[in-house]
């Protein structure tokens, strides 16, 4: 059974960073597509980063206009982690991220396109 578990939310001031991880359990980790979505009340599930390496290479990433130069996201094979690396936090950031898989490529766009979900983890504006 694939297991997905974010952290690393948490309170945060506009200009700030944070870095939300995600573990992967179950299955093999290396060569499927990883995504970040994030999804404010009453809104659809957008993505935000996602993804897709193979074993030895560094991987295809793709990131939406609203978080280019600010997200980094990347992917840690050996020890089955994503991570998304987020500066210049604005109040729009301030939101709910998952982490996402997708058995495959290119790395699918919407959030019915990916097969397995963790939990959440909640960033918040502590201005």
């Amino acid at each position: 059974q694939v297991q997905l578990v974010e952290s690393g939310g948490g309170s945060v001031q506009a200009g700030g960073s944070l870095r939300l991880s995600c573990v992967a359990s179950g299955y093999t980790y290396s060569a499927f597509c990883m995504g970040w979505f994030r999804q404010a009340p009453g809104k659809e599930r957008d993505r935000v980063a996602s993804i897709y390496t193979m074993t030895g290479s560094t991987g295809t990433t793709y990131y939406d206009g609203s978080v280019k130069g600010r997200f980094t996201i990347s992917r840690d094979n050996a020890k089955n982690t994503l991570y998304l690396q987020m500066n210049s936090l604005k109040p729009e950031d301030t939101v709910m991220y998952y982490c996402a898989e997708a058995t495959k490529a290119p790395c699918p766009l919407r959030f019915y396109d990916y097969n397995y979900w963790g939990q959440g983890t909640q960033v918040t504006d502590s201005s």
